[in-house]
């Protein structure tokens, strides 16, 4: 899951699009540019992520009416999108080459339409998360140590660096107190998350 940087594609595996980025370019396109059919995609996304989020309390799919509902939905926002967007025209000036530039709304269009399924893979499989920002806090305690110490001295410091990070990470997502699962690691009792059968 990330947020549409292009070299990303280069690794061979399946992508997912952040929809928490996607929330703040259409917040940012719907204060500059006040047109509409943003202010309807962020409606939109957020109404699926409530219906995904009751749903999961006792299925792991939405149903096929409404997933069904909501694509068309999704269309139209889209379309209404890009007849407030058209495509730039050209003016016929020689010596320019290349893709005529576009603005940040015609750009964000084009990725949601061209990319719907990664967009919207949350609504698809309820393993894949609405947004990546449980990663990116994760990494987080990673950028602010180096930009705080600059680097680490050795592998072995960033090693166990990392590693109690992770631990503090999994001890947090399983809703424990950190303090106390420190405490019981040094005494020989380090908390061990009980593994899921594949």
């Amino acid at each position: 899951m990330h947020d549409f940087w292009k070299p990303y594609f280069k690794y061979d595996c399946r992508h997912v699009l952040c929809n928490a980025h996607h929330l703040r370019e259409l917040t940012g396109i719907l204060e500059q540019d006040k047109q509409e059919w943003p202010k309807n995609m962020i409606d939109l996304l957020l109404e699926i992520k409530k219906a995904v989020d009751e749903r999961r309390a006792t299925s792991d799919k939405l149903d096929p009416i409404q997933i069904k509902g909501f694509e068309e939905r999704y269309d139209q926002v889209i379309e209404n999108g890009m007849a407030e967007n058209p495509p730039p025209i050209s003016r016929g000036q020689p010596g320019r080459r290349g893709r005529k530039k576009q603005s940040k709304a015609k750009n964000l269009l084009d990725r949601l339409n061209e990319h719907r399924q990664k967009a919207l893979a949350f609504m698809y499989d309820f393993s894949v998360p609405f947004d990546n920002n449980q990663a990116e806090r994760d990494v987080r305690m990673m950028k602010v140590q180096q930009k705080i110490s600059g680097t680490f001295r050795s592998a072995q410091g960033a090693n166990i660096f990392c590693r109690i990070r992770g631990y503090i990470s999994t001890v947090r997502k399983n809703s424990l107190s950190v303090i106390n699962t420190i405490q019981a690691a040094f005494e020989g009792n380090p908390f061990i998350p009980a593994c899921r059968d594949p």
